[in-house]
């Protein structure tokens, strides 16, 4: 699942996100999100979130 919808998005949801030092490169980062950032209900890149670990980044993938 991708992470374009905030309604799919939830506090704890593990999730791949893609960080902004790593547009280019398109690596992604696992974690656990602490925050929703975007108040849109959707946006095409994907909603914007802070892991637990502090680092913030769009959301590429849903893991389940």
């Amino acid at each position: 699942m991708n992470g374009t919808k905030r309604a799919d998005i939830t506090k704890g949801l593990q999730v791949n996100i893609i960080l902004k030092k790593d547009q280019r490169t398109g690596t992604l980062t696992e974690g656990f999100v602490k925050d929703i950032l975007t108040s849109a209900p959707v946006h095409h890149r994907g909603i914007k979130v802070r892991l637990e670990d502090g680092q913030i980044g769009r959301v590429q993938e849903i893991l389940e």
